[in-house]
C-alpha cells in the first residue's frame, strides 16, 4: 500500500497543536494590544517584497514535497495564489502542529494556511474566510449504492478506534451497519484495499490521496459526516491584509480558480455552502 503513515490527519493535528494553542493563548492579550513599534503588515510586504506563509510540507494533498523536491499541494497553489494578489514573491515557512502559532505571533510568517477555526483561536487570531473544505466522510466502490447513514444498515465499515470519525459514524449507523475499529488510520486503509470492509471514514484529505493512489479500487466519496473548513490563520489588528486575503479568496471562488484547485488535489468540487 502506497500510503504515507507520516502524513498527520486533522485529528492527530489537533491534539499535537493543543499545547501550543494554549501557550499561544497565554499571550493574546499582549498580541492583541495595538503597537506602535509594529508597522502595517500589508505595508511590510509590499516594502520587503516578499509574503512569508506558513505550510504543511507532510500532510497531502495540501502540502507534501514532490519528486522534483519541491512543495506541492492545494495550501502550495493557494499560497502562490495570494503572493500573486498581492505581488509579492512567495517565501515557503515549513511549520509544524506544535510551532506554527508561535511563528505567527512571532512574525516568522506573516499568515498560515489550513488552519481550523476555533473559539480559542478565535481569541488570539484572526481568520480569512474558509478557502477549502475539510471533513470526515464514508467513501467506497462506486459501485456500492451508498449515499445516506440508512445505507449504511447491513455494511461493514472500518474506522480509527476512538477519534472523531470513530464517533461521527458510530452516532449516525444504523444498528446493523458493522463498524470495525482499528487502531490508527493505516489500519482502516488496509481493510478497505483489501476488501476486508466495504466501506472506510476517512477525513476527505486522506480519502483524495487514497482516490489518486489506487484507481484500480475505484473509490469515491459517499456522503460527508462533519465540517470543519480551512482558513487562513493571521494575525490580530492586521484589518487591510485579512481585507486583501478575503478579497483574493472571493474572487478565485467566483472565477472558478479555487474550485479547480479542490478538483486537482481534493478530486472533488468545492462544496456550495463552504
Amino acid at each position: 500500500m502506497n500510503h504515507r503513515p507520516a502524513a498527520p490527519t486533522r485529528t492527530r493535528r489537533v491534539f499535537a497543536t493543543l499545547a501550543a494553542t494554549l501557550a499561544f493563548t497565554a499571550l493574546g492579550a499582549l498580541c492583541a494590544l495595538p503597537s506602535a513599534a509594529h508597522a502595517d503588515a500589508l505595508d511590510n510586504i509590499a516594502k520587503s517584497g516578499t509574503v512569508r506563509i506558513g505550510v504543511f510540507e507532510d500532510y497531502p494533498p495540501f502540502g507534501s514535497i514532490g519528486p522534483d523536491m519541491k512543495p506541492m499541494g492545494y495550501d502550495i497553489d493557494v499560497a502562490n495564489l495570494i503572493g500573486k494578489a498581492l505581488n509579492a514573491k512567495v517565501e515557503l515557512v515549513q511549520v509544524t502542529g506544535d510551532n506554527r502559532m508561535a511563528y505567527l505571533a512571532d512574525h516568522k510568517a506573516d499568515m498560515l494556511l489550513s488552519v481550523g477555526q476555533t473559539p480559542e483561536r478565535e481569541k488570539v487570531i484572526d481568520f480569512s474566510q474558509p478557502y477549502a473544505p475539510y471533513y470526515l466522510a464514508v467513501f467506497g466502490p462506486k459501485a456500492l449504492p451508498v449515499k445516506s447513514a440508512a445505507d449504511l444498515a447491513g455494511k461493514s465499515i472500518s474506522v480509527a478506534r476512538g477519534t472523531l470519525e470513530d464517533l461521527s459514524v458510530t452516532k449516525i449507523a444504523p444498528p446493523t451497519a458493522n463498524i470495525k475499529r482499528f487502531d490508527d488510520p493505516n489500519g482502516v486503509i488496509s481493510a478497505f484495499l483489501s476488501g476486508q470492509v466495504q466501506l472506510m471514514v476517512v477525513g476527505n484529505d486522506v480519502g483524495a490521496t487514497i482516490l489518486a493512489r489506487h484507481p484500480a479500487n475505484d473509490p469515491e466519496q459517499k456522503f460527508s459526516l462533519f465540517s470543519s473548513p480551512d482558513h487562513v490563520g493571521l494575525n490580530k489588528n492586521e484589518p487591510r491584509l485579512k481585507q486583501k486575503v478575503d478579497e483574493t479568496i472571493a474572487k478565485a471562488r467566483k472565477d472558478g480558480t479555487m474550485n479547480a484547485i479542490s478538483q486537482k488535489w481534493l478530486r472533488a468540487p468545492l462544496p456550495a455552502d463552504l
